[in-house]
């Protein structure tokens, strides 16, 4: 039965059943007066495209950068930095070469005028060959650095698909490790991403046992401490993630990119191993929250960070449920939600990749979560898109 209230959430089921749960009220949230203080956190930002453009797979990306940058600029309002570039902004699926650049300089520049500090993803995919050799990719990898340094921005040393292609043994990631590192003018981030996020990264560092691949990874930072500002590992395992994080060199930080387990380690226990950072495509979907909760810490609130942030985390699973790597079509939907952008559209026609069972999980999560940042305007467009689709909402 349709209902004009705006006190109710419709919510469907995968056997196509509909319920009803009471819309919880808008979140009053403060925006930090100042810095955040105690953790480092970077949302990993979408790209909106244009409305009535050709998002056809395959297509080249046609970006709404009006509502794109204004997003980056919201993340900025709550003390959050942006992580841009990377795989939540469909990186190899759907932003190609030419988009990525662009978005590249034009984040810069409105990090450099909200004051705000941004990093981007450094990658070798803008060659079209599937393999290149190792000299190829250093090359390729050399080309990207130096373009995000011109920029301005903090590179991210993405994991390459064409190094793992490559790679025959840990010595081929030594090697282009060690070569891309010195080429780099400014301290990098590198970036280990799992499986669940792209299959074809399999045996990235040369195994895929994660304790033979992490010495690996550890005795790249060892031998460039003064080139490595840190390390983002997204493989979705907390004792690995606190395993690294353990035997970092002094200086060298732990970007947490676990959107399963983040609650955690950006709490951490500082009598064992301290803290992660953030970097994290979540945050990029619950914003308000992440800074609110971080502002907690900031005061001295280690039991409000819980509060505030631990009800976010079954919402994030629900996001990044496998297939894993269609994630990003939740952070759009939640976007859309929260009124950031003016349809639920995404590069490559890639909204179409969750059901909307899943999307009634979001809805659900995300108003339990305090997630919705203007509850009624949510629940008028979610219900919307249940009525197109032929639910009764």
């Amino acid at each position: 039965m349709q209902s004009s209230a705006t006190d109710a959430l419709t919510l469907l089921e995968a056997s196509g059943a509909t319920s009803r749960v009471e819309l919880a009220g808008a979140p009053s949230f403060a925006k930090p007066t100042g810095p955040l203080q105690s953790r480092v956190a970077y949302a990993a930002a979408h790209v909106v495209p244009v409305v009535w453009g050709d998002n056809t797979p395959g297509s080249p990306a046609d970006i709404d950068w009006d509502a794109t940058l204004a997003f980056r600029r919201h993340v900025y309002s709550w003390g959050l930095g942006v992580a841009d570039a990377m795989d939540t902004a469909q990186r190899n699926m759907g932003l190609d070469a030419a988009a990525t650049r662009e978005l590249i300089a034009r984040s810069a520049q409105v990090a450099r005028e909200e004051g705000g500090s941004v990093v981007v993803g450094v990658n070798t995919d803008h060659v079209e060959e599937e393999w290149i050799n190792l000299d190829a990719i250093i090359d390729a990898y050399k080309e990207q650095l130096h373009f995000t340094e011109e920029q301005g921005a903090g590179p991210v040393l993405m994991a390459s698909r064409h190094l793992a292609r490559a790679a025959t043994s840990a010595e081929g990631y030594r090697r282009v490790y060690r070569e891309v590192l010195a080429a780099a003018t400014t301290p990098v981030v590198l970036h280990w991403l799992g499986t669940a996020f792209d299959p074809v990264l399999a045996g990235y560092f040369g195994s895929t046992d994660w304790p033979a691949a992490s010495d690996v990874l550890l005795e790249v930072i060892a031998e460039n401490t003064d080139k490595i500002a840190g390390v983002k590992m997204s493989l979705l395992d907390a004792a690995a993630e606190v395993s690294v994080r353990e035997r970092l060199p002094e200086g060298v930080r732990m970007f947490t990119g676990d959107d399963f387990n983040y609650v955690g380690l950006i709490g951490g226990d500082e009598s064992n191993g301290g803290h992660s950072d953030a970097l994290l495509g979540a945050f990029a979907a619950i914003t308000p929250v992440a800074s609110a909760a971080i502002q907690a810490l900031d005061a001295g609130d280690p039991a409000g960070y819980l509060n505030l942030l631990g009800p976010t985390e079954p919402l994030s699973r629900q996001v990044f449920a496998a297939p894993t790597f269609y994630y990003k079509t939740g952070v759009a939907f939640l976007s859309w939600l929260n009124g950031h952008q003016r349809a639920f559209q995404m590069v490559g026609g890639l909204h179409s990749a969750r059901s909307l069972p899943h999307l009634s999980q979001i809805v659900r999560l995300a108003n339990a979560s305090q997630a919705l940042e203007t509850p009624d305007l949510a629940a008028e467009r979610w219900h919307g898109l249940l009525r197109l689709n032929g639910v009764d909402a």
